[in-house]
Order: structure tokens, then sequence, then C-alpha cells
């Protein structure tokens, strides 16, 4: 019983992340903390069915590069990439217990721009208003710099009412990327690397493709 009320919490707060701006969510764990830990144990309970964990992927890749790179990661969850890595890491998420996090909405954060070298996206691009948190990480990166988005694959799927993937990327070169690779083959999650360029115009009125609540079915 105990793990059924937990897994309906779960669905509640993981559909609620979905379905509302950064900012309400920032509000809504920030008057309800202990929240965010409920909505944690879930999601790490998914994720314990996942046959590789994305955040492992992007981990390896951060050791294969430079140790110097600083890196932000946008919805840190339990701080993994800072925790694996010897780069300086700005762990960022909605609640934070570990001083070591920010707390804050990502579309707006305190880091200073074009300041950081990576950019993370590990499954936490969850709100309505999903571009500015890409926006934000545009205006933090230096030029040259890397952003690493890793998203559930069915919401990138048009076959199963998701977005195409090559207007994804489309409109997140529009803002002054280059794609470089897209790793699909993960039966799970999606990864792409894209490469900020030395000098772009951003084009204004950006269409940003709508990314469907990625939402789990009561068991």
């Amino acid at each position: 019983m105990r793990a059924r009320l937990s897994g309906g919490h779960f669905r509640m707060l993981n559909e609620k992340l979905y379905t509302c701006s950064g900012q309400d969510a920032f509000d809504y764990f920030t008057n309800e903390p202990d929240l965010f830990d409920v909505y944690h144990a879930g999601y790490r309970e998914q994720m314990s069915h996942w046959p590789e964990q994305p955040v492992n992927v992007i981990i390896n890749w951060l050791k294969s590069h430079s140790a110097s790179w600083t890196v932000a990661d946008f919805g840190c969850g339990n701080a993994a990439v800072s925790k694996n890595v010897k780069n300086k890491v700005f762990s960022i998420d909605l609640v934070s217990e570990d001083p070591s996090v920010i707390a804050c909405d990502m579309a707006h954060t305190p880091l200073e721009s074009s300041s950081v070298d990576v950019a993370i996206f590990c499954l936490s691009l969850m709100g309505t208003n999903y571009p500015s948190y890409i926006e934000e990480a545009n205006r933090v990166l230096k030029p040259s710099g890397w952003l690493l988005i890793a998203e559930v694959r069915s919401r990138l799927d048009p076959n199963t009412a998701g977005a195409d993937p090559d207007k994804f990327c489309e409109a997140i070169s529009k803002l002054g990327f280059s794609l470089v690779s897209k790793d699909a083959k993960n039966k799970m999650f999606i990864l792409f690397h894209f490469r900020k360029k030395e000098k772009s115009k951003v084009v204004k009125n950006i269409d940003w493709p709508q990314l469907k609540p990625c939402l789990y079915k009561r068991r």
C-alpha cells in the first residue's frame, strides 16, 4: 500500500512538472520541499528499469574531455554529474538540500553570461516553457561551448504523437548552435550534442515544437 501511495504521488508530481512553467514548479516546490524528495524517489524507481542511464553516458563523455571545462547541469537531481567528474560543475535544480546545488527556476539562473563550457539537460526539459531553459543555457555558454540534451525517446517520436526531432534540432540551430551528433541507438532516450557557434545572429520568433508530457501509467 505504501508503494502504491508513493507511486501515486510520483505520477501526480511528474505530471505537474511537465504541465506547468518552470517558475510555477519552482514556487510549488519552494513551498513544499519535501515533495521534491518524493518525486526523486519515484524518479529513481522508474530509472532503475532502464538498461542504461543517460547521466552515465554524459559523465563518461565529460571524463573523455578536458577536466578544466566548467559545466552547468540544468535539472541536476542528486547532482550525479558533479559527484563523478573533476570539472567545476554548477548543479542547478528547483530545490537545494545540498549546499552545492543552486535552487532556482532554470530559465533564470545566477550564472554569468558566457561563463561555462558545457551545459547539460539530462531528462530535464520538463516545463511548458522549456525553450526558455535552452535560451538560458545559450546565455551562459561560451562561444564554441557544448550543449548536451538527453531526452525521453517518445517525446521526440512523431509516430507516438511526439515532436519531430528534426524540427527540435532546427529550433536549437536557429538559437545559434550546430548539431554535432544525435545518438538514437538507445531504446529509451536520444542524446544530442550541439556546439555553440563562435558568432551567430539569433533568429527571433523561433518556432519551437511542443514536447509532449512524459506521463507514467498507473500499474
